[in-house]
């Protein structure tokens, strides 16, 4: 298969570099849209795509200005977990900057080509398709919001689990320049640049330029490489147009290049070959496939808005991205090829969508259409050592989605709010899957190995299906009083079917047919507001959750071969509470406090037996993944004057309880729960041009594990391994502005 260099990359989207100045309370609060002791009914988000109240929003909504995001010490995306409820946000087992996303137990956790997100992350608007480089570095983010729940009536690509809003800072009328040096643990070294220009009244320019080091937490003990290290440089180019008080235009590009090492794992059981030993260091391996590891993405959008009259706004956001993988996964982590996976994924997207905005005074909404043209492609080889072979996969994905949606809010009374929405999605899918066994260990003509003929051809199809769906939404919110309002909700979410690119048909016939599509029904009653004066803004949620048809990925050994499943497995149910509140307990001290409670389980779960060549029923065996029944966050902000300037203090401790890393429950890779503290500290010059910071992060060293592969047996030498989150580290920061 020629490889495609043109990719489609959830690409990590690069602007201006954000102040790293301290706020007090206040200020923190009014960024956002409210100040200390007025309640939630001020606070601003854009969740249903228009700028309203937070508290008036239907929608579980955890909205992180960037004042707070620098004041918890956040480094890119991944703090959002600490954080947020029922969220899990982090970096893909094997990889460096590839996204796992879950909220309230729905997400992926398979990054492969052509398997769908369950959680949508969306960067100014614009979709990002793919996992591969999407955990966004943090610099000039006006704020980030995550939605949970199903979002399929506000968001172009319908998003079943939830979504991430990035939004960036718009350039502005003035002038300004920043540059930010951060050195720390493990000789980090980051430095980050940037300017904005006006060149007119109407126009302005900016840019950024970032560059990311850092040696490994661990080493490669056979190659001598750092392991876990960091080797990033990225950039951004925008150009704003205001013609006229009705009309902006907006046109940014953006790439990021991760040249990171290939991040491989620490085995957790001892083999038989040479180097499969414990090692006693959690980030060091015995790998040896190598260290190569390049990742490449960039995007170029283009938003216009035309305020047509008081009533109405047109927007149109255009954008098309591109990507390139190009990586190793040891899965044994071994010297010798007991079980390596040299692979490439390569993607681009088109999308485009067309957004109509309205408000009265008693009606309010959004009504668009959106497009999507994307190919998804990729080919990996399966090293057996041990068996002789080599299993060599490849094939693409291409997605054509058409789709309409519209989400209207009614004030029936002063007090008493009805919003509705639906959405109709038609997604046509073709897929191309090619699975072959070749003779020897190495590569296959599908990842550049030398010209072969395989031993058994054991997929091959091309088949087309189309997919569609529509999906309601209704909610009704009263305000009991000036400070609380409650609501009601009902949603419906959808993801697309599709093809297994891993899939089998020797093992699994019914491959060739994909798999269909998944939804789920979510019902949920909240209430928000203030508190005890105006000291505590708070929101809370309960949830249930009906999931249908929900697509879960497995492989399992099957002799010399990995069988892969992508089952539409019967169905489950979740339900859970959340609880998130800011407490304003003195001028110069804010608390911080968030809770997430979950419950999810499978009703039915059926699975294709190899052995018997059955479909069973297997619930009682299985659990769900990346969904803790408990996650926490506590932390606080105390601000005092010092030397002149203004000192805050954030301490923070986040806890998560046990999980399972996949359905199946493994006692060696499960975690059993963990809890890490964190302590940044900044200080803002008087005339604010200039700032110094300190962050501690896992201040404790907690070891927990965020990711593994399980493969035991004789044929894999047992090749059970885990991936770790960061250690102890600390960071320092000067930040000057003009």
């Amino acid at each position: 298969m020629k490889k495609n260099l043109r990719t489609l990359g959830a690409a990590a989207v690069l602007a201006s570099v954000s102040p790293l100045a301290f706020m007090t309370p206040a200020a923190m609060a009014q960024e956002s849209g409210a100040s200390a002791g007025q309640g939630t009914d001020v606070i601003t988000v854009t969740a249903r795509r228009r700028e309203e109240s937070l508290r008036e929003v239907p929608v579980a909504v955890s909205a992180l200005s960037s004042a707070r995001l620098e004041q918890t010490g956040a480094v890119d995306i991944t703090a959002l977990q600490a954080q947020t409820p029922n969220a899990t946000v982090q970096v893909a087992r094997g990889s460096n900057s590839t996204l796992i996303s879950f909220i309230r137990g729905v997400g992926q956790q398979d990054p492969l080509w052509g398997f769908e997100p369950g959680v949508g992350l969306y960067v100014d608007d614009v979709y990002i398709a793919r996992p591969q480089g999407a955990v966004l570095d943090i610099f000039d983010v006006e704020r980030i919001e995550v939605l949970r729940g199903p979002q399929g009536t506000l968001y172009g690509r319908n998003t079943i689990g939830g979504a991430v809003k990035y939004v960036t800072r718009r350039l502005g009328t003035e002038p300004r320049a920043e540059a930010r040096l951060s050195v720390g643990s493990f000789n980090q070294l980051d430095a980050i640049g940037t300017v904005a220009i006006p060149v007119s009244d109407q126009f302005a320019i900016g840019g950024s330029l970032a560059r990311y080091t850092r040696d490994g937490f661990g080493s490669n003990l056979t190659t001598g490489a750092e392991h876990y290290d960091k080797d990033v440089t990225a950039f951004r180019l925008s150009a704003e147009l205001t013609p006229t008080d009705a009309l902006f235009f907006r046109i940014a590009y953006d790439r990021v290049e991760d040249n990171s090492n290939a991040r491989h794992g620490r085995r957790l059981v001892a083999g038989v070959t040479p180097g499969s030993g414990v090692l006693p260091g959690i980030y060091d391996t015995r790998a040896g496939l190598g260290d190569s590891n390049s990742v490449e993405s960039e995007g170029l959008s283009f938003t216009a808005d035309w305020r047509v009259n008081d009533v109405i706004t047109l927007r149109s956001i255009t954008a098309r991205r591109e990507g390139n993988t190009d990586t190793v996964i040891d899965f044994d982590g071994t010297p010798g090829p007991t079980l390596d996976i040299p692979a490439y994924y390569a993607d681009e997207q088109f999308t485009q969508e067309f957004q109509l905005l309205f408000e009265t005074d008693r009606v309010q909404g959004v009504a668009g259409v959106y497009y999507l043209d994307g190919t998804a492609e990729g080919a990996f080889d399966t090293v057996l050592g041990a068996a002789g072979i080599t299993i060599g996969t490849g094939g693409f994905v291409e997605t054509t989605s058409y789709a309409v949606f519209a989400d209207l809010n009614f004030n029936i009374t002063d007090n008493l709010r009805l919003s509705v929405g639906a959405r109709y999605t038609e997604d046509e899918k073709t897929g191309f899957v090619n699975r072959a066994t070749y003779l020897g260990a190495g590569r296959t003509p599908l990842t550049g190995g030398p010209a072969a003929v395989p031993l058994v051809q054991n997929t091959l199809y091309t088949n087309t299906r189309t997919f569609n769906q529509f999906t309601p939404r209704i909610s009704l919110s009263y305000d009991i009083n000036q400070d609380l309002t409650a609501y009601a909700s009902f949603s419906q979410g959808f993801k697309s079917g599709g093809f297994d690119m891993r899939g089998d048909a020797s093992l699994t016939p019914d491959t060739v047919n994909g798999y269909d599509p998944e939804t789920v029904d979510s019902y949920e009653i909240g209430l928000k507001g203030s508190a005890f004066g105006g000291l505590m803004n708070f929101s809370s949620a309960i949830f249930y959750s009906e999931y249908t048809d929900q697509q879960v990925t497995t492989q399992v050994p099957a002799g010399a071969n990995v069988a892969s499943f992508v089952d539409n497995v019967g169905s489950s149910t979740i339900y859970g509470a959340e609880f998130e509140a800011t407490v304003f307990l003195a001028d110069n001290l804010t608390a911080f406090v968030s809770l997430g409670y979950l419950e999810a389980s499978f009703d039915e779960f059926i699975r294709f037996n190899i052995g018997t060549g059955q479909f069973e029923n297997i619930s009682d065996q299985v659990v769900f993944q990346n969904a803790p029944r408990w996650s926490g966050y506590l932390g606080a902000t105390w601000t005092n004057p010092v030397f002149g300037g203004e000192l805050a203090i954030t301490p923070a401790v986040s806890y998560r309880a046990s999980y399972n890393q996949f359905e199946f429950p493994n006692a060696l890779l499960d975690e059993d729960g963990y809890t890490l503290v964190d302590l940044t500290a900044i200080w803002n010059s008087p005339n604010g041009n200039w700032s110094l910071a300190l962050a501690g992060r896992n201040l404790t060293d907690e070891t927990y594990r965020i990711g593994g592969y399980n493969f035991p047996g004789a044929l894999f030498d047992n090749s059970v391994i885990a991936f770790y989150g960061p250690p102890r580290t600390y960071t320092a920061t000067i930040t000057l502005r003009y």
